[in-house]
């Protein structure tokens, strides 16, 4: 700014902004790029002699007439020989200052910096919001994170516990029946099948924080969002695919959760993509409500979820194989797929489990452990 307001005060130094031919001057010299702003104060300046220019062309500033007296002042000047005192002549010229456009300098510059001034306020209070707002989030992240964590370790321990089992037997086989031909409902799962019927087993891996219940509704939405309790959490809950059936037990046994940052959930699936990780975790526990299940990790891949009429393998549209040709398409699909070679292959009625989450390295990613039911 300072830069500026020296260099309009050596434009304008000897120059009358009232005068049409300094205004020409001065505008053919801008118009030529002699001259460069940097700040709000020179291109208004810049502006104005624009401004001035114009006028000048439409005949709004003029050169002042010389009227009678001053024609009468100049004649008796030219016809005396008395020379002209020095005075005088410093006097004519002396550059005239343009004190009113000074001022009008002067004011810019003050009200740029105002400007500049409540920029940086704005910017202060800005910055001051986000950082409350960011804090706020991970508070509240953080909250969810640990009550949920709370949650399932209280519900962890209510495996095997029979508080809320019905002391009426013929009651207790009422409830928990889902069709005449399904078996009794395991008792380490009856009290939380009781206090939540959506319940459709319970998946750990040893030595990981995955252990949690794994929930089925015909909404494959529902729990996205919600917990076991059945209460709004954006960690959300596992839950087994809505066209999968417990018993008779589907050809596959799909299981989707959240790849959640705390960990949680799927949160620490994608670990499965290093080789190393998977030869210290190799084995899957799925209980259903009906049955004990053991799972040996066969195929680790990467995949999406892709339009209706893509032509490609969709791993999880692969619940039933009606037919060995159809279970060996899928298995040869999800092994071209698969990262490593586990050794592990499966046979037409063999039962398999596939655990589901995001991969947010690509749009609508995918990554998936798929396991074969040993025992």
């Amino acid at each position: 700014m300072l830069r500026d307001k020296e260099l309009i005060k050596s434009i304008t130094d000897g120059a009358d902004l009232n005068n049409p031919e300094d205004i020409e001057r001065i505008y053919k010299d801008l118009q030529s790029g002699a001259y460069t702003f940097e700040t709000e104060v020179g291109r208004n300046f810049d502006d104005r002699i624009y401004e001035l220019h114009e006028k000048v062309l439409s005949g709004e500033i003029t050169s002042e007439p010389i009227n009678g007296k001053a024609k009468a002042s100049a004649g008796k000047a030219k016809a005396s020989s008395k020379p002209a005192k020095k005075n005088s002549a410093k006097a004519t010229t002396k550059p005239i200052k343009d004190k009113k456009y000074e001022q009008t300098i002067n004011e810019l510059a003050l009200e740029e910096i105002k400007k500049r001034d409540r920029r940086r306020k704005l910017l202060l209070i800005l910055c001051s919001l986000i950082a409350v707002a960011s804090l706020g989030y991970f508070a509240v992240y953080n909250y969810m994170s640990t009550r949920t964590n709370v949650d399932y370790d209280e519900l962890a321990s209510l495996k095997g516990s029979r508080s809320l089992m019905s002391k009426n037997k013929n009651e207790e086989v009422k409830v928990n029946k889902v069709s005449l031909d399904a078996p009794d409902i395991l008792p380490e799962y009856q009290t939380l099948y009781n206090k939540n019927m959506k319940l459709a087993g319970w998946l750990k891996i040893d030595d990981t924080n995955i252990d949690y219940p794994v929930m089925q509704t015909s909404d494959n939405e529902y729990y996205l969002n919600h917990n076991f309790n059945q209460q709004k959490d954006n960690n959300g809950s596992l839950f087994l695919d809505c066209e999968c059936t417990l018993y008779p037990q589907s050809t596959n046994m799909i299981i989707y959760g959240h790849h959640m940052k705390s960990g949680n959930m799927f949160g620490n699936l994608q670990k499965y993509a290093k080789e190393d990780y998977w030869k210290k975790h190799p084995v899957i526990s799925f209980d259903t409500i009906y049955e004990k299940g053991t799972y040996q990790v066969m195929y680790v891949f990467y995949s999406k979820v892709y339009d209706n009429d893509e032509l490609v393998f969709k791993y999880y549209q692969f619940i039933n194989a009606n037919s060995q040709s159809e279970f060996d398409y899928y298995m040869n699909e999800m092994k071209k797929l698969s990262l490593y070679d586990t050794g592990v292959t499966a046979q037409y009625g063999d039962t398999l489990l596939t655990l589901s989450t995001c991969d947010h390295s690509q749009t609508d990613g995918r990554f998936a452990v798929v396991a074969k039911r040993v025992r």
